[in-house]
């Protein structure tokens, strides 16, 4: 069983695109799947309970599936910064806390497995801890999506210092073009490709834009997870 924590640069890097085709892929291949998103900020009310897109399509992706709060066991309503949407609600998020309410989603036992972050790798959880604290909790390797848009290197090197910094092996990196026409993306990429490299970071993909592409159809889904890999050297639990 490989478990894998998933993060981005900052928010909208598109990680539930990623963590989506990912899970796709390892689907195709023909492992078990499971996707949990343990916080997600902006929220509908569906079927009597809040629920968030992304973590619908981690569960859809997912070939075993459990009830959608298993999924997604804190879904809070607006979207904002989830300290602040859970204390706007009478919640108090903790690491601990986090762990208790995603208890049964950790027992499940798939092939590849896909935690979520959200926002950026420091999205605060309370006035002292973090989803990094979270991550290092669960004692995970992480995945990183970085966005490619104007600032990527500076965010990319940031995050890649920053959870190295907190004693977790970086697994590997995605390449995600959120502009078609984003100036000098090219030579971006390549100063990226060979940051990480000399960071011995695998390079998992790179993704060129895909406009208008509906996630929650295989089809089209599958020709993001066409441009992805998992860690060649996968981490064991």
């Amino acid at each position: 069983m490989q478990r894998y924590f998933l993060t981005g640069t900052d928010t909208d890097t598109g990680k539930t695109l990623i963590s989506s085709a990912l899970l796709l892929n390892a689907r195709q291949l023909g492992f078990s799947t499971f996707g949990l998103k343990p916080v997600a900020a902006g929220c509908e009310h569906m079927n009597g309970e809040w629920q968030n897109s992304d973590a619908r399509l981690l569960r859809q992706y997912s070939t075993i599936t459990a009830s959608y709060p298993v999924h997604n066991p804190i879904a809070l309503e607006a979207a904002i910064a989830p300290h602040i949407a859970a204390q706007r609600e009478g919640i108090a998020l903790s690491v601990s806390s986090l762990l208790t309410a995603c208890q049964p989603a950790l027992e499940i036992e798939a092939d590849r497995q896909i935690i979520e972050g959200a926002g950026g790798w420091l999205v605060p959880l309370n006035d002292t801890e973090t989803l990094a604290d979270f991550a290092c909790a669960l004692k995970l390797p992480v995945i990183l999506v970085v966005g490619m848009r104007l600032g990527c290197i500076n965010h990319a090197q940031l995050s890649a210092q920053a959870i190295q910094a907190s004693g977790l092996p970086l697994a590997g990196w995605v390449a995600n073009c959120l502009h078609a026409d984003m100036d000098a993306q090219q030579d971006n990429l390549d100063y990226l490709t060979q940051w990480f490299q000399r960071q011995n970071v695998e390079h998992l993909g790179t993704v060129p834009r895909f406009a208008g592409i509906d996630t929650s159809r295989e089809e089209e889904l599958s020709a993001v997870a066409a441009h992805l890999h998992w860690p060649t050297d996968l981490k064991t639990l």
